[in-house]
């Protein structure tokens, strides 16, 4: 027995870490971009870099939006993929589009008609309404893009096609950053647009990635991007999408959005506090890729195992998953910790703006282990087993009930510094680890969620 238990421990390694290396390279190369596009930006002015990182919040919601109608799918495809059911995968597919097509069209529009008055959310500047108002419009062609593309890549990465999902990403991050210093810094005669020309590098490697999407689905012999599974209908995988990927969904916007409010916040604190988070934002992102990588490979794993219908190997997995996620979550901490002496060489910022990011970033040194926790389990173990719907309650309620209003009562009701209202803002994930260490060890988020014969009757 206990010969067994190590060659199942072993083959789980064996195959997480296949699934996390390619997703951790995904994750890298975005913080990459990310960071790419504050170091250039610092050689534009504190100004640039402000804008964009009060305007990319809307990209961040967008980010959040489609990473929830992606794992929502995920849930679904993973344990559709270990029944061996592929058609039900691409319906589920159809179905997810419908969704991340409408939103980011509705985002698109309102980009381009009504961007200043998107800026106005997050700062009373007139200088950073006018350079976000003009990236917001570029960005509009990106949202849609982005829309197909994260949906199918999503797909994807369930049924263990993660290579390829890695390679896309790959040539868009890489035609990101190279259209960044071109558009930035007018490089082979083209004009130097600062952050404008930031949105438009975006927009273009996201058209790019787009094309390479549909030259895989020709080639693909299984999942297509096909956008005609978009009006095949199935009242049961409708009804189940709805059921479970939509509280994902759900999740993620409350939590995106009341996330933003921190930059709501601290963009009402002055262009000090918003730049120096706008680099602690590019630093935290290194420190949790291979966290969130890891949350979003055993969300895979997990589902495929459960829908082979192997429930007490799922559950020991997600054991072995929370021992690498405590070890991943310590490793972010150390990673941050040890970037912190180049960002505060290197960062060109007010001396105010600087002593803030000083300690914004030993903050974030132990921050990114209750991310890390919290992300695994309700984004990765809780939703391979169907449960979305109490991540859905554990973070409205802990974002809007506790650290939204807590942040708001402390900056504009009793005004206390800004450093304090930072700390007090990052204590949001550790405030729920009770009720999320609680859910995992009762074992009610173990659920079987594929049908039997669902076509059936069509096919007769």
């Amino acid at each position: 027995m206990f010969q067994k238990s190590i060659r199942e421990n072993q083959e789980f390694y064996r195959r997480i870490f296949k699934l996390v290396l390619p997703i951790v390279i995904q994750n890298l190369l975005s913080a990459a971009v990310s960071s790419a596009d504050v170091v250039m930006l610092n050689y534009v002015g504190q100004s640039s870099i402000s804008a964009v990182s009060l305007a990319a919040q809307y990209a961040g919601i967008l980010f959040m939006v489609f990473y929830g109608l992606g794992t929502g799918a995920t849930m679904l495809c993973a344990q559709y993929y270990g029944k061996g059911d592929m058609r039900a995968i691409q319906v589920v597919e159809g179905i997810a589009m419908r969704f991340s097509l409408g939103i980011a069209m509705l985002l698109a529009v309102l980009a381009l008609a009504v961007p200043e008055q998107m800026m106005r959310i997050f700062t009373n500047d007139r200088e950073l309404i006018t350079i976000g108002a003009s990236y917001l419009r570029c960005m509009s062609v990106c949202y849609v893009c982005w829309g197909i593309t994260e949906v199918y890549l999503a797909v994807l990465r369930s049924i263990g096609r993660v290579m390829v999902s890695t390679v896309m990403n790959v040539l868009a991050f890489s035609l990101n950053i190279l259209l960044n210093a071109v558009f930035i810094f007018g490089l082979f005669g083209a004009p130097k647009l600062g952050a404008t020309g930031v949105a438009i590098a975006t927009s273009v490697s996201r058209l790019v990635e787009l094309l390479a999407c549909f030259g895989v689905s020709a080639a693909s012999g299984d999942i297509k991007l096909d956008f005609r599974w978009m009006f095949v209908r199935s009242r049961e995988l409708f009804s189940d999408f709805v059921r479970l990927s939509l509280p994902a969904l759900g999740n993620d916007i409350s939590w995106s959005v009341a996330f933003s409010m921190y930059s709501v916040i601290l963009g009402h604190l002055g262009t000090d506090a918003v730049a120096a988070n706008s680099f602690v934002v590019v630093v935290r992102n290194f420190g949790t890729i291979l966290c969130f990588g890891m949350a979003s490979a055993g969300g895979i794993l997990l589902g495929n195992v459960i829908g082979e219908n192997k429930l007490e190997e799922a559950k020991q997995d997600a054991k072995e998953l929370m021992k690498l996620t405590v070890l991943t979550g310590a490793l972010g901490g150390l990673i941050i910790l040890a970037i912190t002496p180049f960002v505060l060489r290197y960062a060109d910022l007010s001396s105010q703006a600087m002593h803030y990011l000083k300690y914004m970033l030993l903050i974030n040194t132990y921050y990114v282990m209750g991310a890390a926790v919290n992300t695994t389990l309700i984004a990765g173990v809780f939703r391979a087993g169907g449960d979305s719907r109490f991540g859905f309650i554990c973070d409205t309620i802990d974002m809007w009930c506790y650290a939204v209003p807590l942040g708001f009562l402390a900056a504009f009701v009793f005004k206390l510094p800004v450093m304090a209202v930072y700390f007090l803002l990052c204590t949001d994930e550790f405030v729920k680890w009770p009720w999320v260490i609680k859910r995992y060890r009762s074992g009610k988020w173990l659920n079987n969620i594929t049908r039997d014969g669902l076509f059936e009757e069509k096919s007769r």
